[in-house]
């Protein structure tokens, strides 16, 4: 489990987060919504230790990471698996030196080993004997779901995710969707997700939190997303006509 406790965070004069208090639960999909600027983003950095908070504290299963000292952070960080919004793979190398990579900086197993684990993660994202390609021969939900290997390959306690389905169609956008979902559940990961997608939101989200300019607006499940009275996370959510039939048919 992760829970923030009064979290703020500014740069310069410029006041980001302000008293955030969130708790993200194992085995569940959490998901972090809010507009372009609201500063789910960097609430997300501050969580993987890109940042330190200004006030309050970020505890890991109890441990508060800002407290600790370097070392300690250094093992922190080598539970967490993190998927980026661009995949962030290196062009250069193969699907399998790109899903090795975290292998080769953290585990102490041999190479054979290591490889084993690669094509185990390789095979449960649906991409076994891909091993040899490289990014630019893999379609962009391929490239996501070699992000999404790389993120397991270290068996992590917390997975996050920007915006796991920017760029892709609306198909592509459902498997990584119940890829996540099942990966989440199957191995009781902490996962937590960044994302503008309220289809994916109302798909996957088992607890919602949103966020806006720099506060927590609202905090609540799929469920009462729906009903809730709070104008600006209506505004929000009922953007999208998916959500306005999903509502009506609800009624």
């Amino acid at each position: 489990m992760i829970e923030l406790k009064n979290i703020s965070k500014s740069f310069g004069e410029k006041k980001i987060l302000e008293d955030i208090s969130l708790r993200f639960q194992p085995g569940k999909v959490n998901m972090i919504i809010g507009a372009s600027g609201s500063g789910k983003s960097v609430l997300m950095k501050l969580m993987v230790g890109l940042h330190l908070p200004d006030k309050g504290s970020i505890e890991y299963d109890g441990q508060d990471y800002v407290s600790l000292d370097r070392n300690q952070r250094s093992e922190v960080r080598k539970q967490i698996g993190m998927l980026f919004q661009n995949s962030a793979l290196f062009d250069s190398l193969t699907v399998e030196q790109n899903v090795i990579f975290p292998l080769s900086m953290f585990s102490p197993d041999s190479h054979a080993d290591n490889l084993k684990r690669v094509n185990f993660c390789l095979e449960r994202v649906g991409l076994s004997n891909t091993n040899k390609l490289y990014p630019a021969e893999l379609s962009g939900g391929m490239k996501k779901r070699v992000g999404i290997a790389r993120a397991i390959v270290l068996n992590p306690k917390y997975l996050f995710c920007d915006e796991p389905n920017s760029g892709l169609d609306p198909l592509t956008s459902i498997l990584i969707d119940e890829l996540i979902k099942e990966i989440t559940q199957e191995y009781d990961i902490t996962t937590i997700i960044n994302s503008h997608d309220m289809n994916s939101v109302m798909e996957i989200g088992d607890q919602i939190a949103y966020i806006y300019k720099g506060h927590k607006e609202w905090e609540g499940d799929k469920a009462t997303i729906l009903t809730t009275d709070n104008q600006l996370l209506n505004e929000f959510v009922f953007a999208t006509n998916f959500l306005r039939q999903f509502r009506d048919k609800s009624r």
